[in-house]
């Protein structure tokens, strides 16, 4: 048994790995010697997934992983493997997917039993010291699960078999029939979507549903292009209320780091009041997006200037010395001294973010604390009411949320104490890190700061977009074998292979950044990449698989939702036509629609579930669409008309560089199936014109 020794896992690549590195449990990564080892001793082999910022995760590690006795239980009858989900989440997805088709739920961490075959017998998630609210204790489900294996294993290889077994014939994706594919109806499907969006908005606190309350960038998104679509009509102008009222409350509550800027996970919350503290990438990235594109429909200020403290957060607090963009920050945090009583905990739940008045007192004039008081939402017993705070762990605490706006000749005052809030801050002990670098989630930022760059005019976010695009064709591509690998390869480490998704994100990515830029090598390397996908991933009918084909996990799932992250297959329709009309290929244009057919039945019974693959099928269902753009682009009559495009929400239109002997001069030409219009020289002229289509 190791007892507080480092484990194997002191050599792994993941932040969250290393965190068990101390554990006394005989921890493996996941890999063959953790496979030949069950099979060479006839051992059952306990799973456990978690990620970096997993707060029952740690709670978890402390209880149970800690423990010198329940240690010895499992290094003496299991082969226990950690495994990081961020890294590995082809793992992550199959033994997700038995847990919730056998329990009904599923979460992290999760716990699950398998065979040294790698058949799950049993699973769940998170498991207490002791038996509590019908759960049992994780020593007792160990004896348990030990005793099973040494007395009842026919048993327990025949659940195994036959569930597994099922979930393969279930969840499998069909071969196509070999029929020209039939794209679902446009306005069938997006009036539908439209519709069960908007009956779960919640129109007093925006969002959808009720608590807890998840930022959905995928679902704002398909309602922004809703409303270009019926731009002039009562249901577009609703759809457009919805995704800024939405954003709006969002920005304004506790969900949004009123200091520092960026967003948390998600609040625990209708009213976005209370948050989760995390911080994770991909909200960052989508997040931004979804404020730039609602700013270019409506031209709202203060939309473009939460988009502008977002995307500068990132560059702040989550961007590596070389350019690539870290993965998340954890909820948890050391107190600061100041705030610690004397028999209190040391590490709190959202502890680098929260106020106390006497914070205010000691640090700013009277008229600036004043201010902010009435801004924030600062009060002297602390601004949680007690029925958001059950357990009391932010007693006499602030989340800060946007209580008021300052009057006009409070602005300057307002600000200069926020910085100066800011600053203090700094000094208190930081939230942990996860410093992996994912080629998806670089992908999905470098998308962001690509659009805002261009649309908000603000070079330094280009410069960060190619920088990180850089990094990644230098670290995570590996040009020779072309193998994209899922994070940078540590020294005497094995990369991990890339998934469906980093090829996804990463390709959609460098469409934006050329879209910002216009530099054929960014386009040359998505196609290059999109190639690569599709001999890698392609799912017989149509779509992609989350992960390459692996004899050792009995599942291969097919990406197939649009949650958190979008998935890898409606991503994945977006980047094909838009290739296929730079590119005029035909063959990029028939797997996007193949795609599309697929999910047909998905999209006209529960539109829901998918609402980028939804948002795809206006592109597919439309002719191709270009804005051609003539002249010099450091020339200032070019700069003026593409600035026209780019002050614009114009979804479906690919900005291409038109041929110099089309025109003498700076000019656009709209092209739609084919056909150009005259070239368009004057700026308003274009404006009218763009405002027209």
């Amino acid at each position: 048994m190791r007892n507080h020794e480092a484990n194997r896992l002191i050599n792994e690549a993941s932040p969250y790995l290393r965190l068990h590195a101390f554990n006394p449990v005989d921890w493996y990564p996941w890999g063959e010697a953790a496979f030949a080892r069950a099979v060479a001793e006839d051992k059952p082999i306990f799973l456990s997934i978690g990620y970096y910022t997993c707060h029952w995760c740690h709670v978890m590690e402390r209880e149970s992983f800690a423990d010198a006795i329940l240690a010895e239980r499992l290094n003496q009858d299991f082969v226990s493997i950690k495994v990081d989900r961020e890294e590995r989440p082809d793992v992550d997805r199959v033994y997700m997917a038995y847990v919730q088709a056998t329990t009904g739920s599923g979460g992290w961490p999760l716990t699950a039993f398998l065979t040294p075959a790698l058949l799950p017998f049993y699973g769940g998630t998170y498991f207490p010291p002791r038996d509590a609210h019908g759960v049992p204790s994780f020593a007792r489900l160990l004896a348990a699960i030990s005793q099973a294996w040494k007395n009842d294993r026919a048993r327990l290889l025949a659940t195994a078999n036959d569930v597994s077994s099922q979930l393969t014939h279930m969840l499998s994706p069909r071969p196509g029939s070999g029929a020209s594919p039939a794209l679902p109806s446009l306005a069938a499907v997006w009036d539908k979507l439209a519709a069960q969006l908007g009956a779960s908005y919640d129109a007093e606190h925006g969002g959808f549903g009720g608590a807890p309350k998840f930022p959905r960038p995928v679902s704002l998104g398909f309602l922004l292009r809703y409303a270009q679509l019926h731009r002039d009509s009562e249901v577009g102008l609703h759809a457009s209320a919805m995704v800024v009222n939405s954003l709006r409350a969002m920005a304004a509550g506790g969900v949004h780091d009123q200091i520092g800027g960026g967003f948390h996970r998600y609040a625990t919350d209708a009213g976005w009041r209370v948050p989760h503290f995390e911080k994770m990438l991909y909200d960052q990235a989508q997040l931004a997006v979804s404020f730039l594109e609602a700013w270019q429909l409506t031209h709202a200020d203060d939309l473009a200037d939460t988009a502008r403290t977002t995307l500068d957060f990132v560059l702040t607090e989550m961007t590596s010395p070389e350019g690539g963009f870290y993965s998340a920050l954890d909820a948890d945090s050391p107190i600061p001294t100041e705030h610690q009583s004397a028999a209190g905990p040391r590490e709190g739940e959202g502890a680098f973010y929260l106020w106390v008045d006497d914070d205010l007192a000691r640090e700013l004039p009277p008229q600036a604390a004043d201010v902010i008081r009435k801004t924030l939402g600062i009060e002297p017993a602390g601004n949680v009411p007690s029925y958001l705070d059950p357990h009391g762990e932010f007693t006499g605490k602030n989340i800060l949320f946007r209580a008021a706006e300052p009057a006009p000749d409070e602005l300057a005052p307002f600000h200069a104490a926020r910085a100066q809030l800011y600053n203090i801050r700094r000094r208190r002990p930081h939230p942990p890190l996860d410093d992996k670098i994912l080629t998806a989630w670089n992908g999905l930022m470098i998308s962001a700061l690509a659009l805002g760059a261009a649309a908000l005019n603000v070079p330094v976010w280009l410069a960060a977009a190619q920088r990180a695009a850089h990094l990644l064709r230098s670290q995570h591509w590996h040009a020779a074998t072309q193998t994209l690998y899922r994070r940078d390869r540590q020294p005497g480490a094995d990369g991990v292979e890339a998934f469906s998704e980093d090829y996804a994100f990463l390709i959609h990515g460098l469409l934006d950044l050329h879209q910002a830029d216009f530099d054929p090598v960014w386009m040359e390397w998505a196609r290059q990449l999109q190639h690569r996908q599709d001999a890698l991933f392609a799912a017989p009918g149509g779509g992609y698989y989350a992960s390459q084909a692996d004899s050792r996990i009995f599942l291969r799932l097919r990406e197939e939702y649009d949650g958190a992250e979008p998935s890898a297959s409606s991503v994945s329709v977006s980047n094909l036509l838009r290739l296929a009309i730079w590119f005029e290929d035909d063959g990029f244009r028939t797997r996007a629609e193949a795609t599309l057919s697929s999910f047909a039945s998905r999209l006209e019974q529960i539109p829901e579930a998918v609402p980028l693959l939804a948002s795809t099928l206006e592109v597919a269902s439309a002719p191709p669409r270009r804005l051609m753009l003539a002249g010099k682009l450091d020339a200032p009559d070019t700069a003026l008309l593409l600035a026209q495009l780019r002050l614009r929400f114009l979804p479906g239109y690919s900005v291409m560089r038109a041929p110099e002997e089309l025109s003498t001069r700076a000019a656009v030409f709209l092209c739609e199936d084919y056909t150009c219009q005259l070239p368009i020289h004057d700026p308003e002229e274009l404006a009218a014109a763009l405002d027209r289509r």
